[in-house]
């Protein structure tokens, strides 16, 4: 027999709403009892005595066993997610900021309490990657974690690739379609996806990691050289977090544009859709393929959750438990696309073994080898607006069919 989950929830948002959509109809064994929201006089369509601007009333009342926490401000979530596990209550959560910053204190309070937190849509939307981790590749070695974790700069690299739209008419149209905020860069900057791939690396290899360790870098200054050099190869940018282990005992994990060939799954990924591409000992190669932005799709997700927790469920995390010498580092070198205007930023970069190189007035790149650790280090460097930069993937440039000799470099120089 399952437990009968009675849910306070906190905000009443595009997710909110979209949560309610999804359960309204359905026998699950659930009640929503409340509703904390922020403004009493917006417009509503339910009962008006479901709602509340008081969460303490949430806390105290005593038939709510379930917490589920749908706001945007992840201080306060924290605060609202730690008040209740303390308190004997479950919290399903997809906070994916809070979450990636307070990991580690979150799954002490749930072991000391005797709670629950699950979170599964604060990661790829209608994707259930984490419940996957958790499960079907919990004794799996992972070589690597990959994909498109952010809707919303997806919709607008979709749109500059497919329909030719510049970046801020392809911008607006993802922000008057609800995929990205009126003040995109959480998205657009990679930082969205940043804190994603921090909770995948909990999951998947048992490092809880402090998102500031991780580099970040975004799409908000591609220009039209960086598209017609990409589409002249073959290729298309697509914005892609990746964990990756380096030997037997480091993990490297990084958000970078990526030049994605045809024959990559993440290729024909497009418009507001996710994909994840997991890269595992013992099954080989494996793809996931969901809607990541939007009400629906990640309320889906967190209805998953809810419905879970009737039957007890929680997280074990038990390669964090298990993890034995697997350690965080930026010590390793990444091939890159630079396009740049100052020489005194490859300087800085310490780009070396270049492979191949462009100059003039109007438009200038390399791809060469750059230290993950330089790249963090000189983070303020690759948010000008006249730097961009890109992983070359998989496919080396060094290769001689894609590198110039010297003699090549010289003629384009002059």
């Amino acid at each position: 027999m399952s437990e009968k989950i009675k849910i306070g929830l906190f905000g009443f948002g595009v997710v909110g709403q979209g949560l309610y959509d999804v359960i309204l109809g359905q026998d699950l064994n659930l009640e929503l009892i409340k509703i904390a929201i922020k403004n009493p006089e917006k417009k509503r369509s339910l009962n008006p005595s479901l709602f509340t601007t008081n969460h303490q009333e949430i806390f105290d009342h005593p038939e709510i066993n379930t917490i589920v926490e749908l706001i945007d401000d992840a201080d306060v979530a924290f605060e609202i997610a730690k008040k209740a596990l303390s308190s004997g209550k479950h919290v399903v959560s997809a906070n994916k900021k809070m979450i990636a910053n307070h990991l580690a204190e979150l799954v002490a309070l749930q072991l000391e309490h005797g709670t629950s937190l699950l979170y599964e849509g604060s990661v790829c939307g209608s994707i259930p990657i984490i419940r996957n981790l958790e499960e079907y590749y919990d004794n799996e070695l992972l070589h690597g974690i990959s994909g498109i974790f952010n809707g919303s700069s997806n919709y607008i690299l979709s749109k500059i690739f497919n329909e030719q739209l510049n970046y801020h008419v392809a911008l607006k149209q993802a922000q008057d379609l609800g995929f990205a905020e009126s003040n995109p860069i959480l998205d657009v900057g990679g930082y969205d996806p940043k804190f994603k791939l921090t909770i995948v690396a909990a999951h998947a290899y048992g490092l809880f990691l402090d998102p500031e360790q991780i580099l970040n870098v975004g799409i908000q200054h591609i220009s039209e050289h960086d598209i017609r050099y990409a589409k002249e190869k073959g290729f298309k940018i697509k914005l892609v977090p990746t964990a990756k282990k380096v030997g037997s005992a480091e993990l490297i994990t990084y958000v970078l544009p990526k030049f994605v060939k045809s024959d990559d799954f993440l290729f024909n990924v497009e418009n507001e859709y996710n994909g994840v591409t997991v890269q595992a000992a013992f099954a080989d190669k494996q793809f996931f393929f969901g809607k990541g932005a939007g009400g629906h799709p990640t309320g889906s997700a967190v209805l998953s959750d809810i419905t879970a927790l009737r039957y007890g469920y929680r997280y074990e995390y038990k390669k964090y438990h298990r993890q034995k010498g697997l350690s965080h580092s930026n010590e390793v070198d990444i091939e890159v696309y630079i396009r740049y205007a100052e020489e005194s930023t490859l300087e800085s970069l310490e780009v070396r073994n270049v492979v191949e190189r462009f100059s003039r007035n109007d438009y200038k790149y390399v791809i060469g080898m750059v230290r993950l650790e330089s790249l963090l280090k000189n983070k303020s460097l690759l948010e000008q607006g006249d730097v961009f930069i890109a992983h070359t993937g998989d496919y080396s440039f060094s290769e001689a069919a894609l590198s110039i000799s010297a003699e090549e470099e010289a003629v384009i120089l002059n």
